[in-house]
């Protein structure tokens, strides 16, 4: 098996790192998920530098792999392993987040509240193929259903987060009562893969 191309991920972490700036709070939102939007869909253009660790695992249910975390918590980025027709709860965030598809198809639902009952209700329906990029924040719309395009294979897209994804707290819904339970991910890696050595 060639070995990843850890030099482009290398590119995209530095010229991230460079994009959030400063402190998370002086950060612009519309300008991060513009530019990061940019930075992820050249990655994602190219299926030759995800390390095999962070590439499988899932024969059922999905996996988040934590790929880097920023020393400050300005950003990480995940690969969400989706076995065959993995489904999330609906959930949300609480920062800006951006999607890119790396292999296979995932579908995107997205919810939205009644301003007048308060009440979950489904918004747009996108299916990411290989390539494409969504983007999300509580200020575009924060909360969704993610599921594996596919019932027969794996899936893997590649998430960058504005925050340490896997130590915040965030919701899950329960549509039928329209209620919200707190909850934390974590990450399904022990250790973060080695992208700083020589190439092979």
């Amino acid at each position: 098996m060639t070995s990843p191309n850890h030099a482009r991920l290398r590119r995209f972490l530095a010229d991230m790192t460079s994009l959030v700036g400063g402190a998370k709070q002086d950060q612009d939102e519309a300008a991060v998920i513009e530019v990061g939007g940019q930075l992820l869909a050249a990655l994602v253009a190219h299926d030759d530098w995800l390390p095999q660790a962070m590439a499988g695992g899932a024969s059922e249910g999905y996996l988040q792999h934590l790929l880097y975390c920023d020393p400050h918590e300005r950003f990480s980025l995940v690969s969400f392993v989706w076995g065959p027709g993995a489904l999330t709860p609906v959930h949300d965030h609480t920062v800006w987040g951006l999607i890119g598809m790396l292999r296979g198809a995932e579908v995107d639902q997205r919810y939205e509240r009644d301003p007048a009952s308060g009440q979950l209700c489904p918004g747009p329906t996108t299916t990411l193929t290989a390539g494409d990029v969504a983007a999300l924040s509580p200020t575009l719309g924060d909360i969704h259903q993610v599921r594996n395009a596919f019932t027969d294979r794996t899936s893997i897209s590649v998430h960058v987060y504005g925050g340490n994804i896997g130590a915040l707290a965030r919701h899950r819904f329960d549509l039928a009562t329209n209620t919200a339970r707190t909850f934390i991910s974590g990450y399904s890696n022990a250790t973060m893969p080695n992208i700083w050595g020589p190439e092979a």
